[in-house]
C-alpha cells in the first residue's frame, strides 16, 4: 500500500515493537533523513535513560545522534516550537501526558516520529504507545529475533527478578522472545561459571 505524506498539514509517526527490534535505529534514520532535506529538527530522550548517554540517542547498534534529555513531555512541547520535525525516543516513560502533547505539535503542522515499546515485561499494553497508535498516521512495528529458538519476536523477557515495571537496562537485563518462549512470571537466572540457565519463579 503507497503511503503519501500530507501536504501542508503535520502528522505522527509511531514506530514500535520490542527491545532489540531496531526501533531507534529507524528512528534515527528519519531524523537524519530529514536532516538531509534541511528541514529543523530536535531528537528528545527521558533524563531516566542513560544507559549510553545523557546527550546523545545511542541504539544497540552504536548509531548514535544528537538528542535533547527531558524530565517530562511538557518539556517536549516548549522545546518543540522552533522545530520542523520533533523526535521522541522511549516514548513509554514519558506517561500517558505524552499523546496530547504529540496532537498538540501534530497539529501546528510538525511532523512527529515517536518510538517506543509497545508491551512491558509481563506483555500487557505499555502506555501511551497503544494511545499513540490510536491517533497516528504512520505505524511501523518491528520484530526481533527470539533468543530461545529464532522466531520473530515481539516480547519482552526480563532476565533478572526485579517486578518494577519499569528498569532500565539492555542485553544484561532483557532478551527478545517470541510468543512461545516468553515466560511473563518467571526469569532466567544466568550462571555464567557453570554454563546452564535455571529458570525462577517470579511468584517464589
Amino acid at each position: 500500500m503507497l503511503q503519501h505524506t500530507p501536504v501542508n498539514s503535520g502528522w505522527i509517526e509511531v514506530i514500535t515493537g520490542s527491545m532489540f527490534s531496531g526501533k531507534t535505529e529507524e528512528l534515527i534514520r528519519r531524523m537524519r533523513r530529514a536532516e538531509i532535506a534541511k528541514q529543523k529538527i530536535v531528537l528528545f530522550k527521558p533524563s531516566i535513560d542513560e544507559r549510553y548517554s545523557t546527550d546523545f540517542v545511542v541504539s544497540h547498534d552504536k548509531r548514535v545522534i544528537e538528542a535533547v534529555s527531558v524530565e517530562d513531555s511538557k518539556q517536549i512541547e516548549i522545546l518543540s516550537k522552533a522545530y520542523d520535525v520533533v523526535g521522541i525516543d522511549e516514548a513509554q516513560f514519558f506517561g500517558l501526558e505524552l499523546v496530547e502533547v504529540c496532537e498538540r505539535l501534530a497539529n501546528q503542522g510538525k511532523r512527529v516520529i515517536v518510538s517506543g515499546l509497545d508491551q512491558d515485561f509481563q506483555g500487557k499494553p505499555f502506555e501511551p504507545i497503544p494511545q499513540l497508535l490510536a491517533i497516528a498516521e504512520f505505524i511501523t512495528k518491528n520484530l526481533a529475533i527470539c533468543m530461545v529458538c529464532g522466531n520473530p519476536a515481539n516480547r519482552n523477557q526480563r532476565m533478572t527478578a526485579d517486578q518494577s515495571r519499569v528498569v532500565i537496562g539492555g542485553k544484561e537485563s532483557y532478551e527478545a522472545r517470541c510468543r512461545t518462549c516468553f515466560q511473563p512470571n518467571e526469569f532466567v537466572e544466568k550462571k555464567p561459571k557453570d554454563g546452564y540457565e535455571q529458570v525462577i519463579s517470579a511468584n517464589a
